[in-house]
């Protein structure tokens, strides 16, 4: 994983449009997006189920209001903090293409945080993801359009 690329604050139907960055040597593999290179997304949503199994690992889906994603929570992460279905959460994580079909995204979870007691939390993702995109995103994608 290479952090020194940015976490791409986004609505999970947009991962759809990725495509496999090109190679470089000495680079970790990554996807493109609105002509930047990145391998996490992060994203807020409802938590439709959260499902762990012994080991502590999770499978959960959540709605970001755009698509369906599939999250893997390892058991670090899961320690201590299960996520309940109903909870309002933002998630920071590699973005696995290879496991993503259609609109669905799959998502390894790197960071998780609740964020259901945050009364205006979703107008505020979308104004920050609207933000971003207009602030960030856009300026690439004109500068480097697609070939």
């Amino acid at each position: 994983m290479d952090y020194t690329l940015a976490a791409l604050k986004i609505f999970g139907s947009q991962l759809a449009g990725s495509t496999e960055a090109p190679s470089s040597e000495g680079s970790s593999p990554a996807q493109m997006l609105f002509g930047i290179r990145f391998q996490r997304a992060w994203m807020q949503g409802v938590l439709l189920s959260a499902n762990y199994n012994e080991s502590g690992e999770g499978r959960l889906v959540l709605d970001d209001g755009s698509c369906v994603a599939e999250l893997f929570v390892l058991p670090k992460e899961a320690e201590g903090r299960r996520r309940l279905a109903g909870m309002y959460v933002m998630v920071i994580g590699a973005y696995i293409a290879e496991q993503s079909k259609d609109n669905y995204p799959a998502i390894k979870v790197h960071k998780m945080v609740d964020l259901s007691d945050q009364p205006d939390r979703e107008a505020m993702w979308y104004m920050e993801v609207a933000e971003a995109y207009n602030l960030f995103y856009l300026p690439f994608s004109v500068a480097s359009p697609p070939s």
